[in-house]
């Protein structure tokens, strides 16, 4: 009998998915982006800036295409583009950077994310998360056979107005680790919790990595909004820590052109040399119009003062925000650091459905009822911890005025539910 006739006997069913995606689903950026489109809510969800990008940056990119610079980019990255990253960062890393041996320019902070992981993990090595994380760090870890091992940032629950208050408990970390731990990731400023690691932290923690010999991934795509008197410290700088980190950097969130996906990964060559590796059967090479827009803004920014008005900008709409939302009751935690605030939301009575965790129930409360949609912060928690996120809820303020306005304007309406 032929193997493809109809008859054929198959010992196991046809199941076309690899067992490390098969758990997968819509990320919840998806599901609150589309249910704040199909209900016309104001979208304070999802970190996209709605408004334009600076016209210096766009001015470069229409002059990168009309000279015709269309064609693949070197896979490890457009030699003017890493130029230009190696003279803004070698005076904040303290050392002079290789543009070629030292830089490596991915498809947005993401693909750095995962190609870093898919070259220093191996199977059944441990990667250290620290809770709430960027949901991409344990799919990007499972995928490479890893096991993520989940140490939650701990608060009191009085003490919740500002990020900063948000601990990492250095005994939890350190009870973490196993033989078997190869990779830390840290975030700072942090994804969804605004808060910039200090300096002792920092210590502590590269104390930890050289004792025990462990890499870091130190994602920083927020480094350029920082709100005084917190200051970001790269902690590939401190003593030790160079030739065990790699630090991560977005043009997305620099320049607010998300839908560049311009990403880049800075470490020795010992560390770029196979993530580039990784990164050559994944992308290949990244956008070269694109790169080459990203090499002239960043040459163009000294000069106009861009990142000290970056910060002052996005601090005066954390400010407003901060005000919207303290006046709806809802109890907004400071950040020091990145375009998101988090918010307690005992003060709403909303109905939660059997099994349905609050604070989804909550998100989409607001979203449907009061027309303003925020991210619920459970999926940035492993499920043991989702617990910690019921009463949370996360917003950007990475928006026009008029949209905050707007947001403004609905919110008032809370006192109205209570």
């Amino acid at each position: 009998m032929s193997a493809f006739d109809s008859e054929s006997k198959h010992t196991r069913p046809y199941e076309p998915t690899a067992a490390r995606v098969r758990g997968f689903g819509a990320t919840v950026f998806a599901e609150f982006t589309a249910l704040a489109n199909a209900t016309g809510a104001v979208n304070l969800g999802q970190g996209f800036p709605n408004f334009a990008a600076p016209d210096f940056v766009k001015e470069a990119a229409r002059n990168a295409i009309a000279a015709d610079l269309n064609q693949y980019a070197r896979s490890a990255g457009h030699p003017h583009l890493v130029e230009a990253l190696s003279q803004t960062y070698s005076p904040l890393f303290g050392r002079t950077l290789d543009p070629l041996r030292q830089i490596l320019v991915t498809v947005g902070a993401t693909e750095g994310i995962f190609a870093t992981i898919q070259a220093l993990v191996n199977p059944g090595d441990e990667v250290l998360l620290i809770e709430p994380f960027y949901d991409s760090y344990p799919a990007a870890v499972l995928m490479a056979g890893g096991h993520p091992v989940y140490v939650p940032l701990r608060h009191h629950p009085a003490q919740t107005a500002s990020a900063a208050c948000w601990q990492l408990d250095l005994d939890e970390l350190a009870a973490a680790l196993s033989p078997r731990t190869r990779l830390l990731i840290l975030n700072t400023p942090s994804n969804p919790l605004g808060k910039v690691f200090t300096r002792a932290e920092l210590l502590a923690i590269a104390d930890l990595a050289c004792t025990h010999n462990l890499t870091v991934l130190s994602d920083e795509v927020y480094e350029w909004m920082v709100y005084a008197p917190a200051e970001h410290i790269r902690i590939a700088t401190l003593p030790g820590m160079w030739e065990r980190t790699v630090t991560l950097g977005s043009a997305g969130k620099t320049f607010s052109v998300t839908g560049w996906k311009i990403g880049w990964a800075i470490a020795p060559d010992h560390l770029i040399h196979p993530i580039v590796m990784a990164h050559q059967w994944i992308p290949f090479s990244v956008s070269t119009p694109l790169q080459e827009a990203v090499a002239v803004a960043l040459d163009e920014t000294p000069a106009r003062g861009y990142f000290s008005w970056l910060s002052e900008m996005y601090r005066t709409k954390r400010d407003r925000l901060l005000d919207v939302l303290d006046q709806a009751g809802l109890s907004p935690m400071v950040p020091d650091g990145s375009y998101f605030i988090m918010v307690d939301t005992h003060p709403l009575e909303v109905p939660v459905a059997p099994g349905e965790r609050r604070d989804l129930a909550v998100c989409r409360w607001l979203t449907r009822e009061v027309g303003v949609a925020a991210i619920p912060p459970s999926p940035f928690y492993s499920p043991p911890h989702q617990q910690l996120a019921d009463h949370l809820a996360r917003f950007t303020f990475c928006k026009s005025d008029d949209l905050l306005d707007e947001a403004a304007r609905r919110l008032s309406r809370l006192h109205t539910f209570r």
